[in-house]
């Protein structure tokens, strides 16, 4: 791997989350299981039709002759559109697990429908989604140039030349930002935006995110820390740039932060420690990377680890540096965390 890429995987990989996301070893991990659906085109509402553009976070508009019905997804931009009433059947990205069963980036989708064009980091095959013939390709974008989200380097021309692309930003916003975007694209697309569904969840967001608030109002003394765990390193999250930690930290929620020189060392993303140092941030909550990619707590055998007053404590919560970008979706996110704060005892 030369260094550009490796910094370029630094960026886009460990940094975009603050976990281990980016790091062969661990994607490795996750398994290449490709399913087959039983039929290629993907579903709109029948009240979208005509000619179709949409212009994305990296500025570009694409245009087509008709509202696409054939779109290839990253999983978790499929995911969500999935909870608009738009079913996706072409996907890439963690989609299924070493196991079979449904990744988490996956949400409600029946993994099993869907045409996997590459379940791992740097994989993706472009002859079968030739053959697929896209009209569109949608996925996110965690950098300031607008890179495609799991669009690997080296195919990535090949890829872009078969269909236009759309790019949604999930870099250095709050939340509820790439949320609307995903929420506009949605209905472009043709998904019915006054479903009672989509309008309830949309309310329970908000309901959700002034819990939050009046939680970390009322308890600005509890210390939170954002982690990933690999094998032989813990990455602490510095709140920049990650849309979940921007927002709640908007919201009044005190984050533990990473030192400025590390942060600096990562492009601003975090701190990586080893796990005889995991202690270096005294923390009262610890929200812990929920990808298939990271090694999940209750997994976790380092002495280190458990002995941290948080884990002591049963203070540790699920945390989705990746979320998919569905009201619903982000509502678990928004209120698992408050009930943490508002039941936290002072551990730190």
């Amino acid at each position: 791997m030369s260094h550009a890429r490796a910094a370029h995987l630094t960026r886009r990989g460990v940094l975009a989350a603050g976990g281990a996301l980016g790091l062969g070893a661990a994607l490795a991990a996750c398994g290449d299981s490709e399913s087959e659906s039983g039929g290629s085109d993907s579903t709109a509402s029948a009240k979208a039709s005509g000619p179709w553009s949409f212009k994305d976070d990296r500025g570009t508009t694409v245009k087509l002759d008709e509202v696409p019905t054939k779109i290839v997804a990253f999983t978790g931009v499929a995911a969500a559109l999935y909870d608009y009433g738009i079913e996706i059947k072409g996907v890439f990205g963690p989609t299924t697990t070493k196991s079979g069963k449904a990744d988490v980036q996956a949400g409600d989708m029946d993994v099993s429908k869907l045409t996997v064009f590459g379940n791992i980091w740097d994989s993706f095959n472009v002859e079968k989604y030739a053959a697929f013939a896209p009209q569109v390709l949608l996925t996110t974008t965690f950098d300031s140039a607008g890179t495609l989200w799991y669009v690997p380097e080296a195919s990535k021309d090949k890829i872009t030349q078969l269909a236009p692309s759309v790019a949604i930003s999930v870099y250095d916003r709050q939340l509820t930002k790439p949320l609307q975007r995903m929420w506009e694209l949605a209905d472009s697309l043709g998904a019915d935006m006054t479903a009672p569904k989509v309008t309830d969840a949309k309310k329970r967001f908000e309901e959700a995110s002034e819990r939050l608030r009046k939680a970390a109002k009322a308890r600005p003394e509890i210390k939170v820390l954002a982690g990933s765990a690999a094998e032989t390193v813990f990455y602490v999250s510095g709140t920049n740039l990650s849309v979940d930690l921007e927002y709640f930290k908007a919201l009044g929620v005190n984050f533990v932060e990473p030192s400025e020189a590390a942060k600096k060392a990562t492009g601003g993303w975090f701190e990586s420690l080893s796990w005889e140092n995991v202690d270096k941030y005294p923390a009262d909550i610890i929200m812990m990377d929920d990808r298939s990619a990271t090694i999940q707590p209750a997994d976790l055998t380092e002495a280190t680890w458990k002995k941290l007053p948080a884990v002591e404590a049963g203070q540790v919560i699920s945390r989705s540096p990746e979320p998919i970008l569905s009201y619903d979706k982000c509502v678990p996110m928004v209120e698992g965390l408050a009930k943490a704060i508002e039941g936290a005892k002072k551990v730190s």
